[in-house]
């Protein structure tokens, strides 16, 4: 018998494999190999954030209708001060948290992760007082600054003292995790796609990052002008400073240090040393002082951050991150990975 006739298809040509379900269009604009887009996911930060920030100032204006708002005072209190940091602070954690589930990454990884957290943090703290202290020293033994004399005595220099560091620890976390937290990591994954796409080069982390850094750090230092009191000078300094938290979160992979050294350096400004800080003054400080000379020499009414000697005492920083802080990247850890 023809084994054929068993077998009708026998003669048939073998199957070929079925070749696999392509994506729709739909999904390719929105979902790339890394999830969410970075754009979208920017977009949808932004959004929850503005929504979180407009209904907390909504509860905020029933429960205190005639607060002052501090773009207007030149002074802050204790209470507007930790009013101002905690609420924006809670909702910068609070839609970061809900990215990290939307994204299915943990939450450490915008900022909050890396090794040596605590030494980190307490490295950043020292550095910042110290470095602060080294610009005021130089203003004054160069006769810009003068101290007039103590405000505070006996228990109140701990009182105040403490309680201005727990307000100026909510400024450090507030500042480094909104502008060096999910949006330097999700701005850092999109550049960094854009140059694998363009060029395939090794480096496009390197390159996203800090294409990432320099326009938020120049963001950073442009939103420094709604401070009353503010300068050119003062508004240079800031956009440095950010760049300066940047090369510690590089070389970190964590933003401890620059929580760390932010909320010194400005505990060390206000409370401390009793001088402006962006032109805004803190009540109950230990020092009485003013400027003396042309502002871009001593700062004037901004306070030291508006000297031009914060250029010179910004690279002082540059060297203390570069030899105190370990090299690991913020792509060696696989926390960090983008």
């Amino acid at each position: 018998m023809n084994p054929e006739a068993k077998n009708p298809d026998a003669t048939l040509a073998p199957t070929e494999p079925i070749p696999p379900t392509q994506p729709s269009a739909v999904r390719e604009i929105f979902i790339g190999k890394d999830g969410l887009r970075a754009g979208w996911s920017l977009l949808v930060f932004i959004a929850l954030l503005e929504a979180v920030l407009m209904a907390a100032g909504f509860v905020m204006q029933k429960i205190h209708p005639h607060s002052p708002s501090a773009r207007t005072a030149s002074e802050i209190s204790i209470k507007a001060g930790f009013i101002m940091e905690s609420i924006p602070l809670a909702a910068v954690l609070l839609v970061t948290w809900i990215m990290a589930k939307i994204e299915r990454r943990p939450y450490s990884v915008y900022g909050f992760g890396g090794r040596g957290k605590v030494a980190h943090f307490f490295a950043g703290l020292a550095w910042g007082v110290i470095c602060l202290s080294l610009l005021v020293l130089t203003l004054r033994k160069t006769g810009l600054l003068v101290i007039d004399g103590r405000l505070l005595f006996g228990s109140d220099i701990l009182r105040y003292g403490a309680i201005w560091l727990l307000v100026f620890l909510l400024v450090g976390l507030f500042e480094e995790y909104l502008n060096r937290g999910y949006l330097q990591y999700t701005l850092t994954r999109g550049f960094a796609g854009f140059y694998r796409w363009a060029s395939n080069t090794r480096n496009s982390e390197a390159f996203g990052f800090w294409t990432s850094a320099v326009i938020l750090s120049y963001l950073f230092g442009l939103n420094h002008g709604k401070n009353p009191g503010e300068s050119p000078i003062g508004l240079l300094s800031a956009g440095l400073a950010a760049m300066v938290f940047c090369l510690s979160l590089w070389r970190t992979g964590s933003l401890w240090w620059a929580i760390g050294f932010h909320a010194a350096w400005d505990w060390s400004q206000s409370f401390l040393y009793g001088v402006a800080d962006s032109g805004l003054m803190a009540q109950h400080h230990l020092l009485a002082t003013h400027p003396v000379g042309k502002p871009i020499l001593s700062g004037g009414a901004t306070g030291p951050e508006g000297s031009i000697f914060i250029v010179a005492v910004t690279g002082v920083v540059s060297l203390i991150i570069l030899i105190t802080l370990p090299r690991t990247r913020l792509g060696d850890t696989p926390e960090r990975s983008i």
